[in-house]
C-alpha cells in the first residue's frame, strides 16, 4: 500500500457556511510526511463568516497583484463596477450544456454585494450560480418556525439576472440531531422549500461530504444511510417538483479510512451496492468533487499516482480523478445519467507554512497559472467528457469577509471586494473572455482592450 494512504490525505475544499454557525475543523492533506497516530488528522481551522454587524465597518481589500492587463502586466487599480445594463444574454432555462459554467457564490448576508455579484457573473458568461442554503439558516428557531426571507430574496436575484440557480442544502439544526436520524425532520423541510420554491430552484444538492466523519453527525461515514436520506430526498422533491433536477453530494477527494473519513472512490461504490446498483429513484445526476492540487487539468490519475515528488503520489490529487468516479457509475449501468461537477478549483496560496503551499505557489501555481488551468479544465471537459459532463461550478465567486488568512481566500477568482470598490484577478477576467466567446456573447467587459 502506498505510504501516503496511511496518512491524512483529504481535500482542503473547505465550503465556508453562509450563516452564523461554526463547521467543525477539516481535514487538510500535506505534502510532506508526517508520522501521525492512527486516524489522527492534522487539522486546520474552518473559517465560517459570520453575518456582519449592524453598521460593518468596510476595510478594502487589498490591491491584487494579478490581475491581467496589456502583456500580462499587472495592475492595482480597481476595475471599473460592473454595469447592470449589459449587452442582451440568454435568459435562465435550467437546462444544463455539457459542460456548462458556474460557480460557488456567497449571496447570504448582503444583498446589494448578491447583486453586485451576480452582476459580475452574468456579464462575464456564467450561466450556473450555486448557493448554500443551509437547514440551521432557515429553521434553525425549532421544528417548523421558517425564516425564509433571505433565501425570498436570493431566489428572486438569480431569477432577475438570470442565472440558474442550484442550492445545497445540508448543515442540520441542533435540535434535528444529526443524519441519518434526522431524516423525517429534514423531508418536512425540504417539501416546504421545493413548495415555495416550485419552478424557481433549477437544481438541488442533497447534503454535502458525507464521506467525512464531521459532515455526518461526527461518526464514520456510512454510504447506506447516506443512500437512505438521499432516496427519501429525492421522493419528497420529485412528488412537489418533478422538475427540480437532484444532484448527490459530492465527496471529498481522499485515502483516509475509515473512522473520520471513507475514500471517495469507496463511497461511491459503497453508495451503488446500497441501492442495490439502481439509481432510479435516488438522483438524476450524480455530484463529484474535482480539485486539481499541483497537476493541470490533462494530468491523469495514473500520472499523480506515479509521481509523488510533483504531484502528491496519490489518483485523487488530480482533476481527472471525476474519470475515476464517472467508471464506477458505468459500472453500474448509468452511463446515461450525468455528472454535476460540484466543486473544482486550483488554489495560489503562498503561505510556506501551511498544509495547501505545496499545490499552490509551491507547485508554481499563481493567479494567471490558476487562470489558465480553470479555462483549460473546461476545454479538457468539452473536448473528453461530452455528452455526460454537466455543471462545472468552480469555487469561489469570495465571501466579503474572507483575507488572505484565510485557506478559501486563495482558491477564489476575484478578491473580496467592498461595494464601492472591485478588484478583479486574472481567473475571472480569463474566465470572462473563454466564457463569453464559447457563446458568442461580446467581448468580456473587464478585459483590457
Amino acid at each position: 500500500m502506498p505510504k501516503r494512504l496511511t496518512l491524512i490525505l483529504i481535500a482542503a475544499l473547505l465550503l465556508s457556511a453562509c450563516g452564523p454557525a461554526a463547521s467543525g475543523p477539516t481535514p487538510t492533506p500535506t505534502k510532506t510526511a508526517t508520522p501521525l497516530a492512527a486516524d489522527q488528522p492534522t487539522l486546520a481551522p474552518t473559517e465560517t463568516p459570520a453575518p456582519p454587524a449592524e453598521q460593518p465597518t468596510e476595510t478594502p481589500a487589498a490591491p491584487p497583484v494579478d490581475t491581467p492587463a496589456p502583456a500580462e502586466q499587472p495592475t492595482d487599480t480597481p476595475a471599473a463596477p460592473p454595469t447592470n445594463t449589459p449587452a442582451p444574454r440568454p435568459a435562465a432555462t435550467g437546462q444544463m450544456t455539457s459542460p456548462d459554467y458556474g460557480a460557488q457564490a456567497f449571496l447570504w448576508w448582503r444583498g446589494e454585494i448578491a447583486d453586485r455579484d451576480l452582476t459580475l457573473m452574468k456579464n462575464a458568461g456564467f450561466r450556473w450560480v450555486k448557493q448554500w442554503f443551509a437547514w440551521d439558516d432557515i429553521e434553525g428557531a425549532g421544528r417548523g418556525q421558517y425564516d425564509w426571507s433571505i433565501p425570498d430574496r436570493i431566489v428572486s436575484q438569480a431569477e432577475e439576472h438570470g442565472l440558474n440557480l442550484l442550492i445545497r442544502v445540508d448543515r442540520e439544526p441542533a435540535w434535528a440531531g444529526p443524519p441519518p436520524q434526522n431524516s423525517a425532520a429534514f423531508q418536512e423541510f425540504l417539501a416546504e422549500m421545493a413548495t415555495r420554491y416550485k419552478g424557481r430552484i433549477d437544481a438541488i444538492q442533497i447534503w454535502n461530504e458525507p464521506n467525512l466523519a464531521r459532515e455526518w453527525g461526527n461518526k464514520a461515514p456510512n454510504a447506506a444511510e447516506y443512500a437512505q436520506l438521499l432516496r427519501d430526498s429525492y421522493r419528497t422533491i420529485k412528488s412537489i417538483d418533478p422538475n427540480m433536477t437532484v444532484i448527490t453530494a459530492g465527496m471529498a477527494p481522499t485515502g483516509t479510512c475509515c473512522d473520520i473519513a471513507m475514500p471517495d472512490d469507496q463511497f461511491y461504490r459503497d453508495l451503488y451496492r446500497a441501492m442495490g446498483g439502481n439509481s432510479t429513484g435516488y438522483f438524476d445526476m450524480l455530484g463529484v468533487h474535482g480539485a486539481g492540487f499541483a497537476a493541470p487539468p490533462e494530468v491523469s490519475p495514473d500520472e499523480t499516482a506515479a509521481n509523488e515528488d510533483d504531484f502528491g503520489g496519490e489518483r485523487f490529487f488530480a482533476f481527472r480523478r471525476i474519470e475515476d468516479i464517472r467508471q464506477i457509475m458505468v459500472e453500474n449501468g448509468d452511463a446515461n445519467k450525468r455528472v454535476a461537477v460540484l466543486e473544482f478549483g486550483w488554489t495560489t496560496d503562498n503561505r510556506q507554512g501551511t498544509d495547501y503551499y505545496w499545490h499552490g505557489a509551491g507547485a508554481g501555481i499563481d493567479a494567471n497559472v490558476q487562470g489558465d488551468y480553470l479555462v483549460r479544465a473546461y476545454e479538457y471537459a468539452k473536448a473528453n467528457w461530452q455528452p455526460w459532463i454537466g455543471l462545472m461550478s468552480l469555487i469561489y465567486m469570495p465571501d466579503l469577509e474572507w483575507t488572505s488568512d484565510d485557506e478559501q481566500w486563495w482558491w477564489s477568482i476575484m478578491d473580496p471586494s467592498p461595494i464601492d470598490q472591485l478588484y478583479l484577478r486574472a481567473p475571472f477576467v480569463k474566465l470572462c473572455l473563454y466564457f463569453n466567446e464559447q457563446q458568442g456573447l461580446p467581448r468580456c467587459q473587464y478585459a483590457p482592450q
